[in-house]
């Protein structure tokens, strides 16, 4: 198994992955990191197949390294960010934020890949 570690800063350039994880998503990354109590787990960001569009974005925790994965550490508390070698093409120059509002809260991607989305939002092609 390899894996591609590329330091990274959320308000420098894109990383080699081509997702760039903002410093307000890195922060709120690592604070529910830490909230778990774990500090071996990555975010991993995939695209699946689903939505009423046909792709459909993942992001959850995973601790595994698959083949071909790229990892890339974003914020000042290192948060690593994995992506697997299908999804990198779709994700790539992808912007991963975080939104907390009074009508919105949660992770926000905003990828110039996708040319279109459903009208509820859940998805893209």
């Amino acid at each position: 198994m390899s894996t591609e570690t590329t330091p990274a800063t959320s308000t420098a350039s894109q990383s080699t992955s081509g997702v760039l994880l903002t410093d307000v998503a890195a922060e709120k990354v690592a604070a529910l990191l830490a909230q778990e109590g774990r500090d071996d787990l990555s975010l991993r960001i995939a695209v699946q197949p689903g939505g009423c569009s046909g792709l459909r974005y993942q992001l959850y925790f995973d601790d595994r390294a698959l083949d071909g994965d790229t990892t890339t550490e974003f914020g000042t508390k290192k948060v690593k960010v994995v992506t697997d070698k299908m999804s990198t093409p779709y994700l790539m120059g992808a912007t991963i934020d975080f939104v907390d509002t009074i009508s919105k809260q949660g992770f926000t991607i905003d990828n110039p890949n996708a040319q279109g989305t459903c009208a509820c939002g859940d998805s893209f092609n």
